[in-house]
């Protein structure tokens, strides 16, 4: 019989709701039932495409004998990391407290007053890896309860107000010293990968908001280039179908955990095209194409909306095979091309993607599937066979085109279709940047139907965004990053299109998040509103993990609302939020890439350039205005009379106005000057 998770819309959720185990989605009621029973709360935290969840899952929760110990001993209480982040932070908190690291899934144990006394993530059904057996740790965790409670209770106060005191940010005054942007550069390069490019060695994450800033700095310009340089060549980079995998089990970009996120290719394209401005590489174009094709084929709703991820297992009937729909040996390879009409090429292709009979990835839970390889480019095609001249890629895009194809037919990996406000409020942005610096209308298209969707599906009548949607219906209440992720991307629309509108709702997104999310007193933005669910503790997120952090981004719009409206309130709250975490970015190398586009944008002059006159008057210079790369700059394209401030007494007819420091040059009408006067910037 299916347990109470049948209830849910959660794809994550609804995985589990055949399980053995009695499964409680979050609720005031599992906690209810939990001191009705004078037992424990087993908390698991995971998300539909994390793989080692469906490790967990398979050799436990699908256990009678582990299931049924767990019905008996605890409550047990499944959440969604992805639908209740504010949920999953505060209980990383602990695991990371208790163990020094984190991770999916988690494990964590819980008096029934939702105070954590003991935390892990992934536990085997054997004792292996150092770790406890999970029946063993359960089994123990129930033993301790009963005999030694007034011991787990301390534990959990402790640990309780460990969170509390961790989660209180501690007031600062002063700006960053000179030269904490150079300072930011120099930490980086620490870390730094000369030869593959990335920071640290493996696993490598893509990073995009720290890519993002390190463009922004001349010291930085190169590391960033290069490592999008190598990720793009590398198998993190879905080489047939586009799009990038989650992050690369290694440190040549090569052999990656095949899971696909929204957030990372919604973010990564905003990088490859500002890339692009940069160097005119038009590799940058086509990888940031690719990822759109992709992100629009595979993920985008029909609503409007975008899915949130893609899982890293094939579905077989020995069970998932991490990576399987998109590895292949010779002899896959082999048939397809021949039975295309390309067996000649077979070689060069065998060659350019580097497959080989020894392959470069297994999956170690499923050893019978063998040794397969990741698809990946570690030479340029023309290196190959430099006899062939020009027709080497028209041979090699009718080779991939026949192989995608071949691969499309092949079991596909899941999809986790709920649609979540904050990661497209990033896609919204890579959509409009799209369309404005590739001048190609068809993106735009998707932007304006997805801030349709959003306005029509997530926005209640007092203005307040919901967090999530699935199945027709919205649900959780919006949090910090939904609003202001979404007033970025709104911004960034409007600077595609010159709509007024779409910077009129980011205005009031903002107006929202100074309302529901800001504490004066302590200088930063909170990540649930004050009306959100009490849980243990609210939270300050700075640090950008796999998004960019909700204080920078509110931090970001903070400065958009200042640059736009005169609103020298908002540059303040910036201002202070920087502050507030300035001993953190001195101190890291990475990870507050988020803050420091923040301190980089304060730092930056005030530079706006306005666009004014009708769509078709305006064109030629907005398509020279694409061409550069100007990430600090209030972009105003509107037709005269439009009302902003920054368009004040300046009129149309197709006239562009560079303006520094509130002083402004002549206008034009020629886009040539334009970029004379914009190259000086």
């Amino acid at each position: 019989m299916p347990n109470r998770l049948a209830q849910e819309s959660s794809p994550y959720l609804l995985q589990h709701k055949d399980n053995p185990v009695d499964w409680w989605p979050w609720s005031p009621e599992a906690f209810e039932e939990a001191r009705r029973r004078d037992v424990p709360v087993l908390l698991s935290v995971g998300y539909s495409t994390c793989h080692w969840c469906h490790v967990m899952a398979h050799e436990s929760f699908e256990d009678d004998q582990t299931a049924a110990l767990m019905n008996a001993r605890f409550v047990n209480v499944k959440v969604d990391r992805e639908e209740r982040p504010d949920v999953d932070a505060v209980y990383m908190a602990a695991t990371q407290a208790l163990t020094g690291q984190g991770g999916w899934p988690m494990t964590v144990f819980l008096t029934p007053d939702a105070e954590p006394f003991y935390a892990g993530t992934y536990f085997p059904p054997q004792e292996g890896m150092g770790l406890p057996s999970f029946p063993r740790l359960l089994s123990s965790i129930a033993t301790a309860w009963d005999s030694g409670r007034g011991d787990l209770l301390a534990n959990a106060q402790a640990l309780t107000d460990h969170i509390r005191e961790a989660s209180q940010p501690v007031r600062r005054e002063g700006d960053l010293p000179p030269g904490a942007l150079t300072r930011a550069v120099e930490n980086a390069a620490r870390l730094y990968d000369e030869q593959l490019g990335g920071f640290g060695q493996a696993p490598k994450f893509p990073a995009p908001s720290h890519l993002d800033f390190l463009l922004t700095q001349p010291g930085g310009r190169e590391m960033a280039l290069h490592t999008l340089r190598m990720m793009g060549a590398g198998g993190i980079y879905d080489q047939l179908g586009g799009g990038f995998h989650r992050y690369s089990v290694d440190a040549q970009w090569l052999v990656p955990h095949f899971e696909k996120m929204l957030y990372d290719n919604a973010q990564l394209t905003r990088t490859l095209l500002r890339a692009y401005q940069l160097t005119g590489e038009e590799d940058f174009a086509r990888l940031a194409r690719e990822t759109l094709t992709y992100l629009k084929r595979e993920m985008l709703a029909p609503e409007g909306g975008f899915y949130s991820a893609q899982d890293a297992d094939t579905p077989t009937e020995e069970g998932g095979v991490e990576g399987l729909t998109f590895t292949w040996t010779p002899e896959e390879l082999r048939e397809v091309l021949a039975a295309s009409g390309l067996e000649a090429d077979t070689d060069l292709v065998l060659r350019y993607f580097n497959v080989t009979e020894h392959g470069n990835f297994r999956d170690p839970h499923q050893p019978q599937w063998g040794s397969r390889s990741v698809l990946h480019v570690p030479r340029r095609a023309a290196d190959l066979a430099p006899d062939l001249g020009q027709d080497v890629p028209a041979r090699l895009q009718a080779a991939k085109d026949s192989l995608f194809a071949a691969r499309q037919r092949r079991t596909q990996p899941g999809t986790d279709d709920k649609v979540l406000t904050s990661w497209n409020g990033l896609m919204l942005a890579a959509l409009a940047d799209a369309g404005r610096i590739l001048g190609e209308e068809k993106y735009l298209l998707l932007a304006r139907r997805n801030a349709e969707f959003v306005r029509r599906e997530l926005r209640l009548p007092g203005g307040t965004l919901r967090h999530t949607f699935k199945g027709g219906r919205a649900s959780v209440e919006g949090l910090l990053e939904d609003h202001a992720l979404y007033a970025l991307g709104l911004v960034s629309l409007y600077q595609a299109t010159g709509d007024l509108a779409h910077l009129h709702w980011a205005r009031e997104l903002w107006q929202l998040i100074r309302r529901d999310f800001w504490d004066e007193s302590a200088g930063v933005f909170y990540s649930t509103g004050g009306q959100a669910e009490a849980l243990l503790t609210r939270q300050a997120q700075f640090f950008d993990a796999a998004i960019l952090s909700d204080n920078a981004a509110a931090a970001l719009l903070a400065v958009w609302m200042h640059r736009y409206f005169g609103d020298g309130e908002a540059e303040a709250i910036a201002r202070r939020t920087v502050q507030s975490f300035h001993a953190e970015l001195l101190a890291a190398p990475t990870g507050l890439g988020g803050l420091w586009q923040v301190a980089a944008f304060l730092d930056a002059p005030h530079t706006e350039v306005a666009v004014i006159g009708t769509p078709a008057e305006r064109e030629p210079l907005e398509r020279e205005l694409a061409r550069h790369f100007l990430p600090f700059t209030a972009l105003a394209p509107a037709e005269e009379g439009a009302g902003l401030p920054v368009l004040e007494a300046r009129p149309g007819g197709g006239q562009a106005y560079v303006c520094v420091n509130h002083a402004c040059q002549l206008p034009t009408k020629d886009p040539a000057e334009l970029s004379r006067q914009v190259a000086a910037l």
